[in-house]
């Protein structure tokens, strides 16, 4: 596996790569009236995903590097059968999310949609497009191959004045779908496939998300694309590497017309990453088979689930800024992701106690009705986070996993007879293990050094274990999602025995903990916060999943990285498994 990976680039540093430097060698000669402009064009067809938040700050990242820089946030909305306005609000939101802005350059394609079809007709008059009759299927058998030329259209040779008026009444609604389009007369036997009379327009009868009915043909892509960069006088057309063998295309088009710029594509390898696919085709296809719950899943690789699952502008952009920009693909691994949000939430989660499997614990020698109230230490890398008080009284709870009746060797929590510290209080011992009629431990008796908390006559005494834990009559109770990784191999997207990248869907990537005991202070969580479940990992409450009272906390990322091949993975009968 080829890896984009340095863990060590500090995050402080100034960027540098390929494009950037060629931004600043055409400043340094003055080409562009010493502009930058770039632009992040996405189609409003879906949620932007982690690889778009590549490109997102490439874009906004080089233009706010230079003085008067600008970046355009522009919707290349050309395809209106799968465009919607849920995913135009959604990317504006997720763009924000990162904490970018366009200020008042939010433009759409389809702002110039007249100023395409003029351009269409220009290109019409000079003899560089003609209207076509041939169906999709024709279109696609005489394309030829990359070896083979292809054969030229029988309506290539039309007059200008007939191509005129067969591309009037296209606009004007007078044929079906598909019956005809306009395409670029380049050459049928290049060897860039792309330059074989490229298809220009299409008939769709579709109403637009923006136009309604307006307009009955759309422009392809390619078309559309390149034109809307020169009429908004972009500079730099940052583009992924598939564009390449466009790009012959794109010049083409704009050197046979009176555009206002000619702006320069540059290509860079888009981001591949581990675990995950990143083809919105392939997103929707899991959304609409509701094999995730929507967009926003926490276990989707989109920005809105990653928002959802409590990452962090910093921890993307941080990630975005280490694997940097090249002009080869290769495979970023996740765990490079999860490192990036680990160092960013090491700084700024908020500590607390939380215990997921919850083992009841007495404390024979602590009174009834008693409560003490403890300091805990809120953030140990942001001393300014202050500290916080927690209960403690005669009951507690400890995670199940923090016990063993038969411990093994190395095993330093608590058992029979042996002894453990619980963290920020008293050092605790295994005096009695209680069990149900099956056998099953319900209930541990135990017994506390009362002279071994901060202070006392034994508070330095050495124990090997340090647990978590919960006053039981305080504790709020919660539900609590573990995400895990959504496929099992790391390239689901590349079986090479062609097989469906659904076939490899992880079916432990949720499990449900209904009844976790929390720390008294989560009863009034904070939205928007993130916590560290000490000795368990990074969690955020889930919004949109919680209600008054109940509380629901997902997983963002465990305290290291512990993946696992889930085949290998056994299946606890204490929790249930979605």
């Amino acid at each position: 596996m080829s890896t984009e990976q340095n863990l060590s680039t500090p995050s402080g540093t100034e960027v540098s790569d390929f494009i950037r430097d060629i931004v600043i060698s055409d400043l340094a000669a003055g080409k562009n009236d010493s502009r930058v402009v770039t632009r992040f064009p996405p189609e409003p067809n879906g949620y932007l995903h982690i690889g778009h938040a590549k490109s997102i700050c490439l874009n906004f990242g080089i233009a706010a590097e230079h003085p008067g820089g600008t970046c355009h946030l522009r919707f290349d909305d050309t395809n209106p059968t799968r465009e919607d306005l849920e995913y135009v609000h959604s990317i504006q939101e997720d763009v924000r999310w990162l904490g970018f802005e366009w200020g008042t350059h939010q433009y759409y394609a389809s702002d110039y949609f007249e100023c395409l079809y003029q351009f269409g007709i220009e290109l019409i008059k000079a003899g560089r497009a003609y209207v076509c009759d041939q169906t999709a299927e024709e279109f696609k058998r005489d394309r030829g191959t990359p070896t083979i030329a292809g054969t030229p259209s029988p309506w290539r040779d039309r007059s200008v004045n007939e191509n005129l008026d067969w591309f009037q009444r296209m606009r004007l609604g007078e044929f079906p779908d598909g019956a005809r389009t306009l395409r670029a007369k380049i050459d049928m036997a290049s060897p860039n496939i792309h330059l074989r009379d490229p298809g220009l327009y299409r008939i769709r009868h579709v109403v637009h998300h923006r136009t309604g009915n307006q307009w009955c043909i759309y422009p392809i892509y390619d078309y559309a694309h390149c034109l809307s960069d020169a009429i908004e006088k972009i500079t730099h057309s940052i583009c992924t590497l598939e564009f390449e063998v466009h790009r012959p295309l794109y010049d083409w088009i704009l050197n046979q017309l009176s555009v206002p710029a000619h702006p320069q594509q540059i290509e860079f390898a888009r981001l591949n990453l581990s675990y995950t696919v990143m083809s919105k085709r392939k997103l929707l296809q899991l959304v609409e088979e509701k094999l995730v719950t929507g967009w926003d899943d926490p276990r989707m690789p989109t920005i809105a689930g990653l928002r959802r699952r409590g990452y962090t502008p910093a921890s993307i952009r941080a990630f975005c800024k280490r694997i940097g920009v090249t002009k080869y693909n290769g495979l970023t691994d996740i765990a490079l992701l999860d490192y990036s949000l680990r160092e960013d939430l090491n700084k700024k989660a908020f500590r607390t106690l939380a215990v997921l499997r919850p083992l009841k614990v007495e404390i024979l020698n602590y009174p009834e009705n008693q409560i003490e109230e403890l300091e805990a230490i809120n953030n140990p890398e942001n001393p300014a986070d202050g500290t916080r008080k927690i209960p403690f009284s005669r009951t507690i709870y400890i995670e199940q996993d923090d016990f063993m009746e038969v411990p093994s060797k190395k095993f330093f929590r608590l058992s029979p007879g042996g002894e453990v510290r619980l963290r920020y209080a008293y050092i605790l011992k295994c005096e009695n293990v209680v069990k149900d009629s099956e056998g099953n431990i319900t209930e541990l008796k135990c017994t506390i050094d009362p002279d071994s908390q901060s202070g006392g006559a034994t508070a330095g005494r050495k124990i090997k274990g340090t647990i978590h834990w919960v006053s039981a009559p305080h504790a709020v109770d919660a539900e609590v999602r573990l995400y895990d990784r959504l496929f099992t191999v790391e390239e689901p997207d590349g079986d090479k025995q062609g097989r469906d990248f659904k076939t490899f869907l992880n079916p432990r990537s949720l499990e449900v903990i209904p009844s976790a005991k929390l720390e008294r202070g989560l009863k009034n969580a904070i939205a928007g916060r993130n916590y560290q479940f000490e000795r368990l990992g990074y969690f955020y409450l889930d919004e949109k999943e919680s209600k008054p009272g109940a509380p629901v906390f997902t997983r963002t990322v465990t305290l290291k990285d512990s993946w696992i091949k889930p085949d290998a993975i056994p299946v606890e009968p204490t929790a249930k498994r979605q």
